[in-house]
């Protein structure tokens, strides 16, 4: 089994703040958001300071142990903060969070510090895997306030923990262990603050490629006010297979969004022993303010940055090279002419390399998305299909593998048909295999109680009136006692009079105008005449109460 991670990386400033002062970080090996703070004090400098310190560690294969690896280079990060500081008095003040990850292939390393937060969603669950660095956070745990109040507790910001260059810092540090179709998610408090855990959940769980869902998470933290920065990595874990190298091919560039594309960290700049790295050649942090998707001051849709790969500016293959152009020695008495030409051939040449590797790429990449499945609809029944869910240059990149149409969607509960829509990923055929069947199971459930429900429906009218033939009889039966009744009230005394009421089955005679007397028939029994009321669920019979329960998912028409 070799195990790869796919990620994708977005930020944005918000619709308040006047700056972005987070910092993102995606690559190979290493996932990491800082929060920078301090306003005036320069934030977004202590982020791009502190991603720049760290992004050393996106070596091919950690080479020590990672949580040693993580610890040194956070305490690294600190001391340059101290350092900037005490070279430039007004940077004091400034500081950021950090939540980190280190990956070797197996296991995963965390570092965290701060209130930013990393989650996992597994199996459908996502859960909060670092705990938050602040004073609410700590009254939380005390058992002073509960975690609704800690939410919108006027100082639920203030922190207890940053890097800003200020003694030796505390960072927690833990090891996880992954696994296949795991999908992590690291972002800032901008993303956690207005958007709560069930719709992240629901979110992370719905979208199929980690693209897509940076970009919908960063539009729900907008529409929830974007009241801050907001900065977001989501990475996925896929098994490719031993002899599998192709889906490497699309995350071995990293990603860097936010302040840290903005503002290149000094310390980065200097450091000569990073350039070797995966990161120092292809990510050398500050060339420019875009992202995966586009700028950080926003998204647009078929924005040319649109997609895998570094941001708009970032060489491929390298760290860039500075331009000769115009810095030729020219031989005045030599001719022109044939050196332009040269030039030109040259040029054709590249031009003609270039396209042949963009074709070559082009095609190995088709293949690998032919390696992929997720579970989506087709017209009105669940289907597998291979491939991913996008298309390039008008050609769908996904057909349906296989077709279930005894599974319809009108059968599925409303969340799970949501996700259908939306698509279920899966990490191989096997595992769309196993979603496929729980929605299968699902349905049929559903099936059984739609036609246990019609069943019951047919047998009775919709007044609960038994349907024995003679409705006519009775519902005449009910129309003489109420005229019956109404004479009484107007022309004899009362049978509440007495405090009685005349016995069940007894006629009751009243003078009519028409006729001498009307006599009543006696009231039917319930056991004989219209249907008791339904005692609840009585229109699930056989049933258990575990099924009656889990029937009320089930759509109702």
């Amino acid at each position: 089994m070799t195990l790869v991670l796919r990620f994708a990386a977005g930020s944005h400033k918000g619709l308040i703040r006047e700056g972005n002062e987070d910092s993102g970080y995606a690559g190979p090996r290493l996932l990491a958001v800082a929060d920078g703070m301090g306003g005036a004090a320069a934030g977004e400098v202590a982020s791009s300071e502190v991603l720049g310190s760290i992004v050393r560690l996106d070596e091919d294969v950690p080479g020590a142990d990672l949580l040693t690896l993580l610890g040194d280079a956070v305490q690294g990060a600190n001391d340059r903060l101290r350092q900037m500081v005490e070279e430039d008095p007004q940077l004091e003040g400034m500081g950021c969070t950090l939540t980190a990850m280190l990956w070797t292939g197996q296991r995963m390393g965390l570092v965290h510090v701060g209130d930013s937060r990393a989650y996992l969603l597994r199996d459908g669950s996502l859960v909060q895997i670092t705990q938050d660095h602040t004073w609410v956070q700590r009254l939380v745990d005390e058992g002073r306030i509960t975690p609704e109040e800690a939410e919108t507790h006027p100082q639920r910001s203030l922190l207890m923990r940053a890097l800003d260059g200020r003694g030796q810092v505390e960072p927690d540090l833990s090891i996880r262990e992954v696994r296949a179709g795991d999908r992590y998610l690291i972002c800032s408090d901008g993303l956690s603050g207005p958007v709560s855990h069930q719709t992240l959940q629901d979110t992370l769980g719905s979208y199929y490629s980690p693209e897509q869902t940076v970009q919908e998470l960063i539009q729900l933290a907008l529409r929830g006010g974007g009241p801050d920065n907001i900065t977001c990595i989501v990475a996925d874990v896929l098994d490719v297979g031993a002899t599998d190298t192709l889906s490497g091919r699309f995350n071995d560039v990293p990603v860097v969004v936010g302040a840290v594309a903005e503002t290149p960290p000094s310390s980065t700049a200097a450091d000569q022993s990073i350039r070797d790295t995966p990161a120092g050649r292809a990510a050398g942090l500050g060339r420019g303010p875009q992202g995966a998707f586009g700028p950080a001051e926003g998204y647009g849709a078929g924005h040319p940055d649109a997609g895998f790969g570094p941001a708009g500016g970032y060489p491929e293959g390298g760290s860039a090279e500075p331009s000769v152009h115009g810095t030729e020695d020219y031989d005045d008495d030599a001719p022109r002419r044939p050196k332009r030409k040269n030039r030109a051939l040259a040029f054709s040449l590249v031009g003609l390399v270039t396209v042949g590797l963009l074709g070559a790429g082009g095609f190995f990449g088709y293949q690998w998305t032919q390696s992929q499945y997720y579970v989506g609809a087709e017209g009105d029944h669940v289907a597998v299909f291979q491939g991913v869910n996008q298309s390039l240059a008008g050609l769908s990149l996904s057909s349906v593998h296989t077709p279930y149409k005894d599974i319809e969607l009108k059968y599925l509960p409303q969340d799970q048909r949501t996700h259908v829509t939306n698509t279920i990923s899966a990490s191989s055929l096997g595992d769309a295999d196993d979603k496929v069947k729980k929605l299968g199971e699902q349905a049929a459930f559903c099936r059984k109680v739609s036609d246990i429900r019609a069943t019951a429906g047919s047998l009775s009218t919709p007044g609960g009136t038994p349907a024995t033939g003679q409705p006519t009889q009775q519902a005449a039966a009910g129309t003489v006692a109420t005229h019956a009744g109404f004479v009484t009230a107007t022309t004899a005394p009362s049978p509440s009079a007495s405090g009685r009421a005349p016995a069940a089955g007894v006629p009751t005679t009243t003078p009519s105008p028409s006729t001498p007397s009307t006599t009543a028939p006696a009231p039917v029994a319930p056991s004989q005449g219209a249907a008791a009321p339904a005692a609840p669920q009585s229109d699930l019979p056989g049933l258990s109460d575990e099924e009656r329960q889990r029937a009320d998912s089930c759509p109702k028409s």
